[in-house]
């Protein structure tokens, strides 16, 4: 079935809410003359007169009253599904994020998060690779590839690596030689993004920065994902490279030491990222502050153990 034109049905909706030709112009930014005409176009698209007009003055007919009730409940439904598409659900959020960073350093904090803003509903996308940045995805993004366009991207951190073992293992190892000690037990590696596709480049770059070379006898064993790496050295089984956003203070305590060397700056930087028509939209602008305050305080909150 052909429905009436839509900006007919604007024209129409304006002038009868405003009560005023003039007036429904100006809140459409288009001339009198071109609102008359869109609303005679409905009025004959419909076989109905919309209005009684007597000389300069006006009023809706009875159809046009019932008319004017549908179109202003349709348009009104209308904007608010558009913007909801555009902007989101107020106080409704999707964010995808890494399963590492939301499993080892989100969930944990999410208790601050809901005291300091009880009206953000946080919903979790966990990924294991990057993120698609669409809406079907999800609302808002941390990534370390943001979207060059479109974009609003936040910087949270760069990710820094250095080594950790199990509390049993430190105590085999604390009064020995470094780095010489740690070739003498497994090296769990992951592979990065910036790193390219060579096995144990972690080891080999960390190696390297803190001026000496990875031997060639050492024993590495390779793993997807860091969660992977550091739930083995957790059980004792080997050093790990660890990503200091992933280590709780319940991991400090209970289940990892770091090993007194250097970091390693692995190249990403991890961003909050969301598309520019929501940068107004209070719920994510309030998130990105709250993920910048908690980024923050976790550059002050790792120190190397004794």
């Amino acid at each position: 079935m052909k429905l009436p034109p839509l900006r007919s049905l604007q024209c129409f909706e304006a002038v009868a809410r405003l009560n005023s030709f003039s007036k429904a112009a100006d809140h459409l930014n288009v001339t009198q003359s071109a609102v008359s005409h869109q609303v005679k176009l409905l009025e004959e698209y419909l076989g109905e007169a919309m209005f009684n007009r007597q000389g300069r003055s006006f009023s809706l007919t009875e159809v046009g009253k019932c008319y004017f009730d549908e179109v202003n409940q349709s348009l009104g439904s209308l904007s608010n599904v558009s913007q909801q598409i555009r902007e989101g659900k107020s106080g409704k959020i999707r964010l995808a994020l890494y399963s590492s960073l939301a499993v080892k350093w989100l969930i944990p904090r999410l208790d601050d998060l809901r005291k300091q803003h009880p009206e953000i509903e946080l919903t979790l996308n966990m990924v294991a690779d990057e993120p698609d940045c669409t809406d079907s995805v999800a609302d808002c993004f941390i990534t370390v590839n943001p979207p060059k366009r479109n974009f609003v991207s936040q910087f949270l951190y760069a990710e820094r690596l250095y080594p950790v073992c199990g509390h049993k293992l430190w105590q085999q190892i604390k009064d020995k030689p470094l780095p010489d000690t740690l070739w003498q037990h497994p090296l769990l590696s992951v592979q990065y993004s910036s790193f390219g596709e060579d096995l144990g480049e972690d080891w080999l770059r960390w190696s390297k920065s803190g001026g000496f070379e990875l031997p060639e006898h050492a024993k590495i064993n390779h793993f997807s994902h860091m969660l992977l790496a550091v739930e083995t050295a957790r059980y004792v089984h080997g050093i790990a490279l660890i990503n200091n956003y992933l280590m709780t203070d319940h991991d400090r305590e209970h289940n990892f030491v770091r090993i007194p060397m250097h970091e390693l700056l692995t190249g990403d930087s991890f961003y909050f990222v969301y598309k520019k028509t929501r940068e107004k939209q209070p719920a994510i602008v309030k998130l990105g502050r709250w993920l910048k305050q908690q980024s923050y305080e976790q550059e002050f909150s790792m120190l190397p153990s004794d």
